[in-house]
């Protein structure tokens, strides 16, 4: 069986594969010329991670395709309802990638908290001849730990921010109907585990009483922070996207930041992705990374494994 990994995967995925009787292909066909490549290449399956989208058109143009998977967490960009209608299966790797992304928001948190995001924009145009001023610039920093961390969306990698969250002294709040309590485990070098039991908790409290706010849910038709909920929440408040653009109202966002009620953002997703809207990209109080959430080389080792094992489950 052939399977095209258009969006590419990890070395220890392929090797899995092939060890199976697999014939990976890592081609990168664009998004146009897809359905002529699978169908005179008779693909099997195909796997693709944000960039590659497989909606009802291209699945009803390639009757090879047994199996569709998604390297990550979201499918918005693949039409799973359909494809399971024509009997084809469709899969994920929804903890795979939970604590890079976790780390991500993290790395942002903390660079916004302490003006990272601007200082390294600023430190090598006049270091040298500005640097008391930009020491007083960048002194009035805040800690994050004591602070509350709120957070939309309680999943894998929601839950994995709240780890961190919880392990920097922090206390986390969260909104998802959809998880009403949950337990949260920490488990450390030494083998201790710790677990701490959270409730779900209302919108507006979250948004009245997190000093930070991180967004953890799919594509949405609406947006889940806008104006009206930017009105609701703390002066100085910090806010992080690693989830999906779209759910964050970014003409709002600049709002709110030029107003004071934002401190500062961290975004890795954009609502015009590939090509992020000018103001965001050149907002002083935005740190900015180009959707790598789980682009790290464990993340893609451990998408890779348990793509090809649940691949050799499903067609060999």
């Amino acid at each position: 069986m052939k399977i095209l990994a258009n969006d590419g995967i990890s070395q220890n995925g392929i090797t899995t594969l092939e060890k199976a009787g697999f014939n990976v292909l890592t081609t990168t066909v664009a998004q146009e010329q897809l359905s002529n490549y699978i169908n005179k290449n008779k693909i099997d399956a195909l796997l693709v991670r944000s960039a590659t989208k497989v909606r009802k058109e291209l699945i009803d143009a390639c009757p090879t395709l047994k199996l569709i998977g998604r390297g990550g967490v979201g499918m918005d960009n693949i039409d799973v309802d359909y494809a399971k209608s024509k009997n084809i299966h469709v899969i994920n790797t929804p903890a795979a990638s939970s604590e890079s992304v976790a780390e991500l928001v993290f790395a942002h948190l903390y660079g916004g908290a302490r003006f990272l995001y601007d200082a390294n924009r600023n430190m090598p145009l006049e270091g040298d001849s500005n640097f008391k001023g930009l020491k007083k610039s960048y002194s009035k920093g805040t800690e994050l730990r004591g602070k509350t961390l709120g957070i939309f969306g309680f999943g894998n990698i929601g839950q994995a921010t709240a780890k961190l969250a919880i392990g920097a002294g922090m206390k986390v709040i969260y909104c998802d109907p959809d998880v009403a309590q949950t337990d949260i485990e920490l488990t450390f070098y030494n083998g201790q585990n710790i677990t701490f039991t959270l409730k779900n908790t209302d919108k507006d409290d979250v948004l009245k009483n997190a000093d930070y706010i991180s967004l953890h849910i799919p594509g949405q038709e609406n947006y889940v922070l806008g104006k009206a909920e930017f009105s609701k929440m703390k002066q100085g408040v910090g806010i992080i996207n690693a989830a999906r653009g779209g759910v964050l109202d970014e003409v709002a966002l600049i709002d709110a930041l030029e107003n004071g009620t934002v401190a500062f953002a961290g975004l890795d997703v954009y609502e015009s992705e590939p090509k992020p809207e000018i103001k965001i990209l050149m907002h002083s109080s935005i740190s900015l990374s180009p959707h790598i959430g789980a682009a790290t080389l464990e993340a893609q080792e451990r998408i890779g494994q348990e793509l090809a094992d649940q691949i050799i489950s499903l067609l060999n």
